[in-house]
């Protein structure tokens, strides 16, 4: 079952059924989404992704996925999962244009990195980022990942690979 982290200014819970409006608005959100996975999705596919949340990944504790809250306003999505991409756990996040700018994502990959040292026990984590993502590539460079390879999409677009080993930077 997906734990509850606490950072100084946020709240990592796992989803309420009530979220589903305020999901779909942040998943819905091009400048968001643009990141996310394909991209962009329609409203019909990011309401059935928000319901496998439930029917599928908490129901058959498959991996933890957050509900980022900040003052009990959803303002982001966080997960860390393994995925044959990266061959071992990837760390997958994303934040409310609003909060941007703020320390929040910083503080929120913090927490979900350390979920997976500490509890999960993985001696690296890897995020995937598309290249022209800049203000998470800085951020995951803070964090003390480091660039380890790149993948050629099917659309000729380039995707880094980051990792973390557990020695690296405290955070």
């Amino acid at each position: 079952m997906t734990p509850v982290l606490r950072t100084e200014r946020l709240l990592l819970d796992p989803y309420t059924r009530e979220d589903e409006e305020a999901f779909v608005a942040l998943f819905q959100d091009t400048r968001v989404s643009r990141w996310m996975g394909d991209g962009p999705a329609t409203e019909a596919e990011d309401r059935a992704l928000f319901g496998r949340i439930f029917t599928k990944v908490y129901a058959e504790d498959l991996f933890d996925v957050w509900a980022v809250r900040r003052d009990g306003r959803l303002i982001g999505h966080a997960e860390i999962k393994r995925t044959d991409g990266v061959d071992g756990h990837e760390i997958v996040y994303a934040l409310a244009p609003d909060a941007w700018g703020s320390g929040l994502g910083t503080e929120m990959a913090q927490a979900v990195v350390a979920h997976g040292f500490d509890c999960l026990g993985l001696t690296e984590v890897h995020a995937t980022v598309a290249a022209p993502n800049t203000a998470s590539l800085a951020l995951l460079t803070r964090i003390g990942f480091a660039h380890v390879r790149d993948v050629r999409e099917d659309d000729g677009s380039t995707t880094h690979v980051l990792t973390r080993q557990r020695d690296a930077t405290a955070g």
